[in-house]
């Protein structure tokens, strides 16, 4: 029984090693960063480079273009290009701003950044835009009647073909009627990129056009991969909202009788809540106005911070044994609460860098590793602790506690063997493909790990849920190290009672004898003796025997005293 015990805590072990390299992955690559905007606003100078917008969107979704604002002192001739080209692969889409100022060599007069890659492109230029002091209204831009074509390897050695031209006016009257300011509409779902150029006739000018762009589809702001996301969190926070109650519900029937660390679950809960609703609400935002608010964003950043805190600290007391075998962690406290105000100091520090523009900075590379190593000593002390604890109830023989604990383990190993299955498929189809043509699932990248830690909660849930044999659970001081003090309390008073010597009776000088007078201290001295006694032999010699059996050596005392 010990050997089999012995080996399901090492192959536990192994498995619990891998959480380090789980948790840094979902910490660097399980949150994601701010939605992508719908609208924009971008004022551009004579001196300004040509205007890159990129956007996952919808088939069908329209593509609008004015000039909100101009400031011409004098007149100036314009002539605006844009290009929208279709990425296949997000990968190559995804970093196409650097991609853009590493390549203008290979760029050359393009407005491609990535004239090699493979994709489908429109580009259309108006000439003879004018733009004078005294114009009230900036001319309308045209619809675009041009067809999306294949960049083919002829294309990738010279100019892109197919070219159309407009001139400036207002909206085509006709059959061919469109919607106002819309340049052009999308032919299928996926990653685009926008590009826009300006050349004017006077290179010295000193001119000033403010551009609105909107894009805009049947669903809203969001884009094609981040829609799914927003879905999710709404059933995300019905879910928390459930739990919640579920938990109330519980802790009304037996709030007599629950433990502390049921309030630290509780707490984990109110937070996911709070978490989930708040990341709801920013991407109901971002879909209905077009971009983010920034405070929004913080504020989620911060309260996603707390609770990944508040839940690995949960999780860390849990494997120390906190109100299972130990009373209270004395100085222990001290370190989880120390590592608890790094981790979320660091955490909220990369969430606000990451969402606020600097994913790829040096400062959020300088966020990151700090939090992936106390990540990993957070794992590793885990590991640690819940071998201990593991290892001390099977000494004790507390099988109640013992399950309790195992049920616990075999929850994080599922929690390890899901995440590596997942990280295998994650890295085959994402990070090592060189083209990533399943974009749609890229959401399940950020979904995965808030859902496992949903799963993880509701086991947690359940195997602490406050019940009537709640009690049960709670550390019993009776068993616990703790009473080591006692018992050497103990043992010096039992040296110095076995000087003691009770006077039974006393002889008179005729012979005759007569008893003695009851002392009632020394007799409850004696009681007190033998019942020190019962507690050693007890601890010592029949720790097999269940707790149970000691309270009812306590009740025997009672009654004879």
């Amino acid at each position: 029984m010990a050997d089999g015990s012995r080996r399901y805590i090492q192959n536990s072990s192994r498995l619990l090693i891998f959480i380090p390299f789980l948790l840094i992955t979902s910490s660097l690559n399980g949150v994601s960063a701010a939605p992508e905007m719908g609208l924009w606003t971008i004022t551009v100078l004579n001196t300004s480079r040509p205007l890159l917008l990129r956007k996952a969107m919808y088939n069908n979704t329209d593509i609008q273009l004015r000039v909100a604002s101009f400031g011409c002192p004098e007149e100036v001739r314009f002539s605006i290009k844009w290009f929208l080209k279709y990425y296949p692969c997000h990968n190559e889409y995804s970093n196409i701003e650097e991609m853009y100022e590493k390549t203008p060599l290979i760029r050359g007069t393009k407005l491609d950044p990535n004239p090699l890659g493979p994709g489908e492109y429109v580009q259309h230029t108006y000439r003879e835009l004018s733009c004078r002091s005294d114009m009230h209204m900036f001319p309308m831009l045209n619809k675009s009647k041009a067809e999306p074509k294949p960049v083919s390897p002829a294309q990738l050695e010279g100019e892109l073909q197919d070219e159309s031209f407009t001139s400036a006016s207002v909206a085509e009257a006709g059959s061919y009627r469109t919607k106002e300011h819309v340049i052009f509409t999308t032919w299928k779902d996926g990653p685009y990129l926008l590009v826009v150029q300006i050349n004017s006739s006077k290179q010295d000018a000193n001119w000033n056009l403010t551009f609105s762009v909107v894009m805009k589809g049947a669903h809203g702001y969001l884009s094609v991969t981040e829609w799914p996301l927003m879905i999710f969190y709404m059933v995300m926070c019905v879910v928390y909202i459930l739990y919640a109650l579920l938990w109330f519900v519980w802790a009304s029937c037996y709030w007599k009788d629950l433990l502390r660390i049921q309030f630290w679950i509780a707490g984990v809960i109110f937070l996911g809540m709070i978490e989930k609703a708040v990341f709801c609400a920013e991407y109901q935002n971002t879909n209905n106005m077009g971009s983010a608010s920034q405070g929004l964003l913080i504020f989620a950043e911060l309260i996603s911070a707390l609770k990944r805190t508040l839940a690995r600290l949960l999780v860390v007391i849990v494997s120390l044994g906190y109100g299972i075998v130990k009373p209270r962690l004395g100085t222990v406290m001290h370190r989880v609460v120390g590592l608890g105000v790094l981790y979320f100091a660091f955490a909220a520090i990369e969430g606000i860098l990451r969402i606020t523009g600097a994913k790829d900075s040096d400062l959020t590379l300088l966020a990151n590793i700090p939090l992936a190593l106390l990540d990993s000593s957070l794992c590793w002390w885990i590991f640690v602790s819940l071998a201990q604890t593991i290892k001390t109830l099977k000494l004790r023989r507390n099988p109640v506690k013992l399950s309790l604990y195992r049920h616990f383990t075999n929850t994080l190993i599922f929690a390890v063997l899901a995440s590596i299955i997942f990280m295998v498929w994650t890295t085959k189809k994402f990070r090592l493909a060189a083209c990533q043509a399943d974009w749609m699932e890229l959401w399940v990248d950020d979904a995965f790990w808030r859902f496992l830690f949903s799963i993880i909660l509701l086991v947690i849930m359940f195997l602490w849920r406050p019940s009537a044999n709640n009690q049960r659970y709670a550390f019993t001081p009776l068993i616990d190290d703790s009473d080591d003090e006692e018992i050497e309390e103990f043992m010096v008073s039992a040296n110095i009672a076995d000087g003691i010597k009770l006077r039974a009776a006393k002889t008179e000088t005729n012979g005759t004898v007569k008893p003695a007078a009851a002392n009632p201290v020394r007799v409850h001295l004696c009681y007190f003796i033998v019942f020190q006694e019962i507690i050693l032999y007890c601890k010592l010699k029949l720790i097999k025997s269940d707790t149970k059996n000691t309270c009812n050596v306590k009740k025997i005392y009672i009654s004879n005293k």
